[in-house]
């Protein structure tokens, strides 16, 4: 291979104990090579000394071969280099490190990689920094679609981002390949794609001829929007687009105000044009020295020669490395520094717009910070005062109550005296108040104003302020972020949201199972399972408790077997008869049983009151039949239809919404346009009232019709907050004093009595104001939980005494009758879990002869009689 030039060595200084040397191998000749030497011999400052030796650096006019890499980084090696650059392409890239890696000499890179296993050490920005820059300004832009033209599979994967915010709600994303050198065809079939939405992700080396061909086919247009990812815009000659109309975002690494950018690009352009990548080895450079200075303060001899075909490394080059990775420097690319990574993802990237006056800086992004955005100057017309005293101000209204509309009057009125309403009275009082007189204009079409995507052109009362045709817009006029670009705004002189006017709802049907609304389910089967539960257990507790085995006869002293009244079907009826609060002919005799009776009685009183007096009120309040209760609701059935004004703010508020069920909201409607969007609110309003139609407006204009027809309501909650203000031309000196004499009407209170006077009293306001009833709710388990708590404390307590009871009776027989404990407890819990016996048969020592009534006598006694009291022996 022949070269053009000789080997790349720089060894510049002699600091009196160590040697610097750094070396370069690049292909071709781009100027970079020159910026690598021009950089090394400025660093006097750094490395404190003059150059003793300076040898030319390697260039050559084709790419590198891999063997021709090699060669030459052993013959920088062994000159004793601490650190070799470049080369530029990936491939020769990659092997010149794996080279330096295993010699242990720095490697450094100063051109965009994607290759994050490729562990040089890179100054230019991290490609995974510069894709979050592309996504956050296409977020900031609100761009909902957009193309993308891309050139190779670097600038594919640079992309990946913007590409992933594709999604089936609306983000869509088309993307074109840059393939060359005629791109005119594709260019045209963007074009007539409709989209308006550019990003071109390309080299600047083919930058200017992507540009041209666009130009040539018409898509360098007013009405369409680009970014050019590329950071050497300024670089070429754009003076043919900046007069194209279109709204075209570049991005700059280099600040063109830094003193020794300009020496570079004009005193001595020896290297030509700066771009970033010539700025990055320049920084490259210097950085590499500042981190050489600072290792030759700690140690010393550290440089010497290394040959390729030895075993040998350099064993300061990784802590070299170490002191570039933690070190930072300000250079012509802003802050040099790593992150912990390793990456230079940290830097600062400058906004710009290409005009007429050519590149603007509008905006800087930070890798940290993200964005901040400089303002606009504000440019005063020479002829206009700033006070608004004795100014004329053509205002433009729209006829739509209760904000304006024509008197009704006898007699002929003329000029402002015809009109009234809300904004009316407002722009009168503000004339008062800052002294500027007034005409009105009516909107006829009542079009308050959207941008039209193809045109690039406003209509209505937003296009009428731009075209100078009126000097402020007040109504209805939602302030939203696409008009506040075209125009300024005042502060809200109203507050409000989106809501649905609907029909009023109709009272409910009586039912035949109304008696059980006072009550939820879960509270219902609670009842049933405390019922029955209480029941078993005043079986078991009186089968368990001696003191409810009874004498059936009062009449015989000793009698043969004993009786108990709390049979099953006897705890059922007593349970329910507490329950009916009606009572039964059982009564319990037991302490625990009784206990256990008292906490039932307790629970059923507070029960049945409650029960009671819920009932009362649901049965006398008929509940209102909603078919749906919000937006959510609605978009989910598919019976009622659905609308809003046509081109308002409302249906503008639906397409741009992220919420898949607003999205589904606008898609039906657009889909039916015909029958779903009105051209007015009155048409929406009138179609509420006659079919089975939803109409989404704005809550302040539902609050003034439903104040009047008492068949409207409005539905659900608000679906976002808002306002309306009064439009004026973008950079009116007059808006100040407009802001602050709508801010002392809102503090004393006169905004507020203008809403009451024209909502709630004025042209029948006021008709449909009914006194607010509250409706009774379900007692739920939270409600009645305390009184079950009360029942099971109760049946727990009569349950233990119970045990207790058993336990003292089964002691005293054992000991009575010298059986023992155990035996007489096992005999006693027998006889207890035999359900099917009400008869305990009594235990004797002898007969009795006293006894006035024989064994023979009792036996014959009728015992189905359970009044022991009134049985006759």
């Amino acid at each position: 291979m022949l070269w053009n030039y000789i080997l790349v060595a720089f060894l510049p200084f002699s600091l009196g104990y160590n040697n610097f040397r750094i070396g370069g191998v690049f292909e071709g000749y781009d100027g970079i090579g020159c910026v690598f030497g021009k950089s090394a011999s400025t660093l006097r400052e750094i490395l404190g000394s003059d150059p003793k030796n300076l040898t030319k650096y390697v260039t050559t006019d084709e790419e590198l071969k891999l063997w021709d890499v090699q060669t030459k980084v052993c013959e920088l090696m062994e000159k004793g280099v601490v650190a070799i650059f470049g080369p530029l392409s990936p491939q020769s890239l990659s092997h010149a490190y794996s080279m330096c890696d295993a010699m242990g000499i720095p490697h450094i890179a100063t051109t965009l990689s994607i290759d994050d296993k490729l562990k040089s050490i890179n100054f230019y920005p991290h490609s995974e920094a510069l894709s979050t820059l592309y996504y956050d300004l296409v977020v900031e832009y609100n761009w909902k679609t957009y193309t993308i033209l891309y050139e190779n599979k670097i600038s594919l994967l640079m992309i990946k981002p913007l590409l992933e915010r594709w999604n089936s709600t609306g983000y869509t994303v088309s993307v074109r390949l840059l393939n060359g050198p005629d791109y005119r065809r594709m260019l045209r079939d963007v074009k007539l794609s409709g989209e308006q939405n550019f990003i071109i992700d390309c080299s600047v080396e083919i930058l200017p001829e992507v540009l041209k061909q666009a130009l040539q086919v018409g898509l360098l247009f007013h009405k369409f929007n680009l970014i050019i990812t590329s950071l050497d815009l300024q670089t070429i000659n754009y003076q043919p687009y900046q007069y194209s109309g279109m709204n075209i975002t570049a991005l700059r690494l280099i600040d063109p105000d830094n003193e020794l950018v300009q020496i570079i690009n004009y005193k001595k352009p020896d290297c030509g044009k700066l771009t970033t990548n010539k700025a990055v080895m320049y920084d490259a450079v210097q950085f590499v020295a500042l981190a050489f200075k600072n290792l030759t303060n700690s140690t010393k001899k550290i440089v010497r020669s290394l040959p390729c075909d030895g075993s040998e490394i350099w064993e300061h080059g990784e802590t070299l490395t170490n002191y570039i990775r933690t070190g930072s420097m300000e250079g012509l690319t802003g802050i040099v520094k790593f992150d912990t990574r390793g990456y230079r993802s940290e830097f600062a990237v400058d906004i710009l717009n290409l005009g007429e006056d050519g590149l603007k800086k509008i905006g800087i992004w930070n890798s940290t910070r993200g964005f901040k955005w400089i303002p606009k100057p504000v440019i005063l017309e020479a002829d206009t005062e700033l006070s608004l005293h004795n100014q004329t101000f053509r205002v433009l209204i729209s006829l739509t109550k209760p904000y304006a509309s024509v008197k009704d009057s006898l007699t002929k009125r003329v000029g402002n005296d015809r009109f009234e309403g809300y904004t009316v009275d407002i722009i009168d009082e503000l004339s008062k108040m800052c002294g500027f007189n007034y005409t009105f204009m009516v909107q006829d079409d009542k079009n308050y104003g959207s941008y039209n995507n193809f045109t690039g052109e406003w209509n209505g009362m937003i296009g009428k302020i731009r075209a100078n045709e009126a000097d402020l817009a007040i109504a209805d006029l939602t302030i939203t972020q696409q008009r506040e670009e075209a125009v300024d705004f005042t502060l809200p002189f109203m507050s409000l949201g989106i809501s649905i006017l609907y029909r009023r709802p109709t009272k409910a049907e009586g039912s035949l199972l109304s008696f059980l609304s006072p009550l939820t389910l879960d509270v219902w089967f609670y009842l049933t399972a405390a019922y029955i539960f209480v029941s078993i257990e005043l079986v078991i507790l009186g089968r368990l408790s001696s003191a409810e085995w009874v004498n059936p006869y009062p009449c015989i002293d000793e009698p043969q077997e004993l009786k108990n009244q709390l049979t099953f079907s006897n705890c059922l009826w007593f349970t329910l008869g507490a329950l009916m609060q009606q009572g039964s002919e059982i009564a319990p005799v037991g302490m625990s049983t009784r206990l256990l009776a008292g906490c039932w009685w307790f629970f059923c009183l507070i029960m049945v009151s409650s029960y009671t007096a819920n009932l009362a009120s649901s049965l006398t309040y008929e509940t209102p039949v909603q078919p749906f209760r919000d937006a959510f609701d609605l978009a989910r059935q598919s019976k009622i239809k659905y609308g809003a004004k046509k081109g308002g703010s409302t249906l503008a508020f639906f397409q741009g919404s992220d919420k898949k069920e607003y999205r589904h909201i606008y898609e039906t409607m657009m889909n039916d346009a015909k029958n779903c969007l009105t051209s007015s609110n009155e048409e929406g309003v009138e179609k509420v009232k006659t079919e089975d139609f939803a109409f989404f407006m704005e809550s302040s204009t539902i609050e003034y019709e439903t104040e009047r027809d008492c068949s409207l309501t409005k539905i659900g909650p608000q679906l976002d907050e808002k306002g309306y203000g009064i439009a004026m031309r973008k950079n009116s000196p007059y808006r100040h004093d407009l802001i602050a004499a709508i801010l002392e009407l809102q503090e004393n209170g006169k905004l507020s009595k203008l809403k009451l006077k024209w909502w709630s009293e004025k042209h029948g306001g006021g008709s449909c104001v009914q006194a607010s009833s509250s409706v009774p709710s379900e007692l739920n388990l939270k409600n009645v939980g305390g009184v079950y708590l009360v029942l099971f404390i109760g049946i727990g307590i009569s349950f233990i005494w119970t045990i207790i009871e058993l336990l003292l009776y089964v002691a005293a027989q054992s000991h009575e009758y010298n059986i023992s404990f155990k035996e007489e407890l096992i005999k006693e819990l027998k006889f207890v879990i035999q359900f099917n016996r009400s008869s305990k048969p009594v235990r004797r020592r002898a007969p009795s002869r006293r006894s006035g009534i024989s064994t023979t006598e009792c036996a014959s006694i009728d015992t189905s009689n359970t009044n022991f009291e009134d049985s006759v022996c």
